[in-house]
């Protein structure tokens, strides 16, 4: 369980994930010690789940973003799923509800990429049975940082 500090360091964190336990410790009111011991429990624990660099799409080869409806048939799902789990390109895979049984965001350098990976490693799957692609025209706003309510 969270308590008003954890939540505090936890918001810190996702913001700045180079913080220094120094600056944790004074934004929250703890000493240094304590703040490193929160941030090493909220690791431990499974809140804190990754410490990384979030790299510019655009500046790294991978400024197209788009979103995939996917059809699957339940024989071969779980193969399915774990092979586009496996793709660098892919950023995100949700099984959803409605009429469509996934929803995955890829990013490649451009239309060809697109349509190699769905030629190449999509649509060969054979769980798969169908396919909507969405282009995203313009990314607004995109962030992995969630709103803490506990």
């Amino acid at each position: 369980m969270m308590d008003a500090i954890d939540q505090q360091i936890a918001e810190i964190l996702q913001t700045n994930g180079r913080v220094s336990s120094a600056e944790v410790a004074q934004a929250v009111g703890v000493s240094v010690s304590t703040a490193n011991d929160r941030i090493r429990r909220l690791h431990t624990v499974g809140i804190v789940t990754e410490w990384r660099g979030v790299l510019d799409p655009a500046r790294v080869g991978a400024g197209v973003c788009i979103f995939v409806l996917i059809d699957m048939k339940y024989e071969g799902e779980e193969q399915a799923c774990a092979a586009l789990r496996s793709c660098p390109e892919v950023q995100e895979l949700h099984h959803i509800s409605g009429p469509h049984s996934y929803l995955m965001k890829l990013r490649v350098r451009d239309m060809p990429a697109l349509q190699a990976f769905l030629k190449n490693t999509v649509k060969p799957l054979p769980a798969v049975i169908g396919t909507e692609t969405l282009i995203s025209l313009d990314t607004l706003k995109e962030t992995s940082a969630v709103r803490i309510s506990v």
